[in-house]
């Protein structure tokens, strides 16, 4: 029985790792989770699940649980790295499942790897920013890090000999607006961009699927984790999201991984050791299966460009790409930018923040924060 730890327990990533969970309950039991304001959430999953520990930095959800006298005689409680850690690094967990989105998981991230112990990485934007410090870091310690993002777990599945990949293909929706000129998405609302066609995600990864941002995120992650050249990796739009990603040996057979949307597929295998897991999923429909692919579109060439430049020169570079990025969707959410004008953001932060050739923590946050006051700073020169 291996014992789970997950972070971000009430997003949507969670809700499909407990799902994996309950369908196997004589191989996983849920020891712990954090969360950050879903109370009601938590509330249902503690009561379903009895996790040993619960954690949250949130100030009114961390007086909510020590207010639940049904709790805090049954459950440990905390609020603090320190005893956070203690638990992670202890025999009551296993498998640490880093469900957080953006950059704010990137703490809980490094914590989880420093364990030495299996991670199931969601959270991309921990790769993307802190890549130079979390792959060496997981070859220290010895932790096995395992993607997650269907994309990166269906290359994991397609790979059998390193040395004989000729390349990577990284498949995207094309989110809402496939197809779509940019004349026609000058007045896009955030509402239009929130409605995914094939995928129910969080608000912040729908906007980077609309904008297909999360492809060049996925395309700075897979080149970290893989380590494979960005010139190995491709993008190309498949609008029915049922290959995942395709590798290419250098005997010319490409094998991909197939599915339908669902995340509960990439979290099983993540899961699984030897044998594979048991779930509920539902069936590809062969007889009636219609699959298309097309290019990467060109009016997103100059936003894949600087990601591929961000595999090049690193020292930090992620850092700033996806800081613009999450302030940018933030302030298009908030009717503060246009859609198009993301990309501006993140192209003129990145011309404005100085890298750093020695990374560290400290170093990364630094880069973090300054990323973030500029982008501000564009956002508000746009909006003028």
């Amino acid at each position: 029985m291996k014992k789970i730890f997950l972070f971000g327990a009430t997003g949507s990533i969670g809700e499909s790792s407990l799902n994996v969970i309950k369908e196997n309950p004589d191989h996983f039991v849920l020891s712990g989770i954090s969360f950050n304001k879903n109370s009601t959430r938590a509330k249902d999953i503690i009561g379903n699940f009895h996790p040993e520990h619960i954690f949250t930095t949130n100030e009114k959800s961390y007086s909510w649980l020590k207010k639940e006298n049904n709790l805090s005689n049954t459950i440990s409680i905390s609020n603090n790295i320190e005893e956070l850690s203690e638990f992670l690094n202890s025999d009551n967990v296993d498998i640490i499942i880093s469900a957080i989105s953006g950059f704010a998981g990137l703490e809980t991230s490094i914590l989880s790897v420093q364990t030495g112990k299996k991670v199931l990485l969601a959270n991309k934007e921990s790769i993307v920013a802190g890549g130079d410090i979390l792959i060496p870091l997981s070859k220290k310690t010895g932790a096995n890090i395992v993607p997650i993002d269907s994309e990166h777990n269906a290359i994991l599945q397609c790979i059998d000999d390193y040395s004989a990949i000729h390349n990577i293909t990284i498949t995207a929706s094309g989110g809402p607006f496939n197809g779509i000129s940019d004349s026609d998405l000058e007045n896009i609302s955030p509402q239009d961009a929130l409605k995914h066609p094939t995928w129910n995600m969080g608000a912040k990864i729908s906007i980077d699927s609309a904008t297909l941002v999360n492809k060049c995120l996925e395309l700075i992650e897979a080149s970290y984790l893989f380590n494979i050249n960005e010139s190995k990796i491709n993008l190309v739009i498949h609008p029915q999201s049922i290959v995942h990603s395709i590798v290419t040996y250098s005997d010319g057979s490409s094998l991909c991984q197939m599915s339908n949307p669902d995340m509960k597929v990439p979290i099983a295998h993540a899961l699984s050791d030897e044998n594979r897991l048991n779930i509920n999923f539902r069936e590809l429909d062969f007889d009636n299966l219609s699959l298309s692919f097309s290019a990467f579109p060109k009016n997103r060439k100059i936003i894949e460009d600087l990601a591929r430049e961000v595999c090049k020169i690193k020292n930090g570079s992620g850092i700033v790409f996806n800081a613009a990025n999450e302030v940018a969707v933030d302030a298009f959410l908030n009717s503060k930018i246009k859609f198009l004008e993301i990309f501006d953001v993140i192209l003129r932060t990145f011309d404005n923040v100085q890298l750093s050739k020695e990374l560290d923590i400290e170093k990364i946050y630094e880069i973090d924060k300054a990323s973030r006051i500029m982008a501000k700073k564009v956002v508000e020169s746009t909006s003028n």
